[in-house]
C-alpha cells in the first residue's frame, strides 16, 4: 500500500486521530438517540462525571422546551462547555475536583441525594454518568468522615490498583454510589446514560455504578484494601467487616423498571480513528479497548509491537496505525514528579523503542487532561530520545521518579488540547511508516 503525501506529517496525523476519538464521543452528537420520551410527571436530571456539563448541556438543548425539566450536575473544574457557562439552561452544572474530591464535590453529592427524595411513580430521573464520577460524587457512607474518604482515595490512586479495585472500595464507603442513588430516587423511573471510561464497559464500575446493582461485597473491598497495604479508620473497617455498607445486589426489585444506556464507549471511538486512519491510506489495527497495567509496562509491550512491525513486518505490514485504549495505572515511586497516565505509558514506549526509526506514537488522556496536569498526554518520534541526549535529559531517570510530563514539556511534545468535555479514557496510536 502506498501511503499518501498526507503522511509527510506524522504527528500531524496522530493528533488527528485523537482528535477524531475524542469528537465521536461529543455528548452533543450522540444523545438525541438515547433520550426517552418525557413521563407523566416531572423530570429530574441527576449527574457526575467529566463529561457532566457537556451532557446536562446536550439533554438540556434536545429536551422538548414545553416538558419540565431540572436537575444537578456535578463535573470537574473547568469542564463546564463555555456556551452553557455562559447562558445556564434548565439543568444546574457545579464544578469539583478531581481525582481527590473536594467540600464542593462533597456538597453537591448531598445536593443531588436530596433532590432524589421524594419522587413519584410518574417521575423520571435521567442520570448523566461518565467517568470520574467516582470524585465527584462523594459523600461517605453513615459514620464517615470525609477526611477519611480523601484519605483513602489518594492513596488508592497511588497504589496502582485497577479502576475496578478502586470503585469496588470507592462504592462501599460511600451513602450514593453503588446503586443507592436509584435506591434513593424510587418509586420514580430511573433512565442513565453512560459514557464508558473503563474497560469493560461494566455499569457497575463506571463512576462506581450509582444507579445500578452492584455484584462485589464489602469482603471484595477489604481484600483489596488489605492487597495494597491502605490503612483505613475504624469505622470504614467496622462497616465493612459487619457488612452494614454492603450495596444494593443484582436481582433487588429497586431496578426494576431502570435502563441504562450506553452513548459512547472507547470502542466506538477507536472504531472512529481507525476510519480516519484509513482515509490516509493506512491500514488499521485495533488491539483492544481494554488494556489495563503498568503504564511503562504497556508501553514496553506497545513499543517491542512496533519495533516487530517495522523491522520483519510481523504481525502486520507497515505503513500501519496501531491503536489501544483502556485504563492503565501507575505507581507512584517517585518524589515531586509529574505526568500522568497517558505520557508514563509514552516514557515507558519511548524507552523501548530505543530510536527506532519509522516509528511515531501518540498517548492522550480523551478527557483532555493527564492526571493532575494541564496536558491529555505527548507524542514521540523516531529522533526523541536524541533529541532528549542532546538537552542532556535520561529518560530513565525521569521514569524512575512519574516525571515523564516534565520530559515531554523539555521536549515541546506535549499534547496540550485543553478539557475535551467527555471521557472514553486512554487513546494510544503507533503510526509505523
Amino acid at each position: 500500500m502506498n501511503a499518501p503525501t498526507t503522511l509527510a506529517d506524522p504527528q500531524a496525523l496522530l493528533r488527528a486521530l485523537y482528535a477524531r476519538a475524542v469528537s465521536r464521543a461529543l455528548p452533543a452528537d450522540v444523545t438525541a438517540a438515547h433520550l426517552p420520551p418525557p413521563p407523566k410527571g416531572r423530570t429530574l436530571v441527576l449527574g457526575a462525571g467529566k463529561a457532566g456539563g457537556a451532557m446536562a448541556a446536550a439533554v438540556d438543548a434536545l429536551w422538548p422546551a414545553d416538558a419540565p425539566l431540572s436537575g444537578l450536575v456535578v463535573t470537574r473544574y473547568d469542564h463546564v462547555p463555555p456556551a452553557y457557562k455562559a447562558r445556564p439552561g434548565r439543568i444546574a452544572v457545579v464544578e469539583a475536583r478531581h481525582p481527590v474530591p473536594d467540600e464542593a464535590g462533597r456538597q453537591a453529592a448531598q445536593r443531588i441525594a436530596d433532590l432524589a427524595r421524594g419522587l413519584t411513580a410518574d417521575d423520571l430521573v435521567l442520570c448523566l454518568i461518565s467517568g470520574g464520577g467516582s470524585a465527584l460524587l462523594s459523600l461517605p457512607a453513615p459514620g464517615l468522615d470525609f477526611a477519611d474518604k480523601q484519605a483513602i482515595n489518594s492513596a488508592l490512586l497511588k497504589s496502582g490498583a485497577a479502576i475496578d479495585e478502586m470503585n469496588t472500595v470507592r462504592k462501599h464507603l460511600s451513602a450514593i454510589k453503588g446503586g443507592r442513588l436509584a435506591a434513593l430516587c424510587a418509586p420514580a423511573r430511573v433512565v442513565t446514560l453512560l459514557i464508558s471510561d473503563v474497560p469493560g464497559d461494566d455499569p457497575q464500575v463506571i463512576a462506581s455504578g450509582p444507579t445500578v446493582p452492584d455484584a462485589s461485597t464489602c469482603a471484595d473491598a477489604l481484600a483489596i484494601l488489605r492487597r495494597y497495604g491502605i490503612a483505613i479508620p475504624d469505622a470504614a473497617r467496622a462497616g465493612l467487616e459487619s457488612g452494614a455498607f454492603e450495596t444494593p445486589k443484582p436481582g433487588n426489585p429497586l431496578f426494576a423498571g431502570h435502563q441504562v444506556r450506553m452513548i459512547a464507549t472507547p470502542q466506538d471511538s477507536l472504531e472512529a480513528a481507525a476510519a480516519l486512519a484509513r482515509e490516509h491510506g493506512l491500514a488499521a489495527h485495533i488491539l483492544s479497548d481494554a488494556i489495563e497495567g503498568e503504564s511503562r509496562e504497556v508501553g514496553k509491550v506497545h513499543a517491542a509491537l512496533a519495533r516487530a512491525v517495522a523491522q520483519r513486518g510481523q504481525p502486520f505490514q507497515a505503513p500501519c496505525v496501531l491503536l489501544s485504549g483502556g485504563e492503565t495505572t501507575v505507581t507512584v515511586r517517585g518524589k515531586g514528579g509529574r505526568g500522568g497516565r497517558a505520557s508514563e505509558f509514552l516514557l515507558g514506549c519511548a524507552i523501548a523503542l530505543q530510536g527506532q526509526a519509522h516509528v511515531w506514537g501518540l498517548s492522550a488522556d480523551t478527557d483532555g487532561i493527564d492526571g493532575i496536569e494541564d496536558n491529555a498526554g505527548a507524542v514521540l518520534a523516531p529522533d526523541t530520545l536524541a533529541r532528549a541526549a542532546a538537552l542532556g535529559l535520561k529518560p530513565a531517570e525521569f521514569l524512575d521518579r512519574n516525571d515523564a510530563y516534565s520530559f515531554f514539556s523539555a521536549l515541546g511534545d506535549l499534547v496540550v488540547p485543553g478539557p475535551t468535555f467527555t471521557n472514553v479514557n486512554d487513546f494510544r496510536a503507533l503510526l509505523v511508516l
